[in-house]
């Protein structure tokens, strides 16, 4: 839902890539060379940003009772 702060494989600071990785992607630019140009080199960060889906604007309809 929310992007991790932390790589869970590593422990390496990513949450904070998370916004301009997604803006440079919503540009048409493709994920390899975003990755590559935020510092990404490990397969376990570039794969917890990859495989991340934003659903918490989807979870906030919900109201917990």
């Amino acid at each position: 839902m929310i992007i991790p702060i932390r790589c869970w494989s590593c422990g390496f600071p990513i949450a904070h890539l998370w916004e301009r990785y997604n803006e440079r992607v919503n540009k048409g630019e493709e994920r390899k060379k975003a990755l590559d140009d935020l510092g990404l080199d490990r397969y376990c960060c570039r794969a917890m940003l990859l495989g991340h889906v934003d659903l918490i604007d989807t979870a906030a309809q919900f109201k917990k009772f």
